[in-house]
């Protein structure tokens, strides 16, 4: 998998960004290029329309964390495509696999709780799926490595791609701001330390947040106070 394109769009109540990668790989059983699907935080239709339009096969949901704007639309992706007859990988970490399955509403409920946010749960799904992959520091995945961020949530990671200066921070790094800390699970030292590790990556990393425009570790050292 030398080769992807990545494609974004603005998805749900808190324009999360969903992020589509096309890779060069072909699945056999369907002669299109494989994709794969970043934080479908919701409008399930809106993300299957760019893969149809984009005419790749998605085989792989990463998620960057649990909260729930960054998985909503996971169900129908997963009914979706299984009628299509693809069944996709959803991956997350360890710490955060509990956004996840038959009891995650019990997680979510106790994370809007604490922000006032309960009607949102109007918005949820019957049941989540489970994770069948669950991830650690330093797995691979797709043209990926995976690293441990904890702060926003305990299991927040990146997807690195070392070669070509690529990161997928989900919320722990933002263009011009930081991922919040007051929710269950939240932790501000253990965010500055992943804050910490991002700032010692080549400045010339591209870095793609779950919300707002792309920018540069080397544009948010000095806004961050990190030099």
């Amino acid at each position: 998998m030398e080769h992807y394109k990545i494609h974004s769009l603005v998805v749900g109540p808190i324009a999360t960004n969903c992020y589509i990668i096309e890779t060069d790989e072909i699945d056999p059983a369907s002669n299109r290029r494989v994709g794969i699907i970043i934080d479908p935080g919701a409008d399930a239709a809106a993300i299957i329309a760019r893969i149809k339009a984009l005419k790749v096969v998605p085989q792989q949901i990463l998620c960057t964390h649990g909260h729930f704007d960054h998985i909503l639309a996971i169900p129908e992706l997963v009914r979706h495509y299984e009628e299509e007859g693809v069944s996709l990988t959803i991956a997350i970490h360890r710490l955060d696999r509990d956004y996840l399955g038959s009891k995650a509403i019990i997680r979510h409920r106790r994370d809007l709780a604490g922000v006032g946010g309960l009607a949102f749960l109007e918005r949820f799904p019957f049941q989540f799926p489970e994770a069948s992959r669950i991830l650690e520091e330093g797995d691979r995945i797709g043209p990926f490595r995976v690293i441990h961020l904890p702060g926003h949530t305990p299991g927040s990671v990146g997807y690195i791609d070392e070669e070509k200066g690529v990161l997928f921070a989900g919320d722990t790094l933002f263009a011009g701001g930081v991922g919040r800390t007051d929710l269950p699970g939240g932790d501000e030292l253990a965010l500055r330390a992943s804050l910490r590790r991002l700032f010692s990556l080549p400045g010339h990393t591209t870095v793609y947040s779950g919300h707002g425009d792309r920018t540069r570790i080397d544009r948010e050292r000095p806004r961050q106070g990190w030099m």
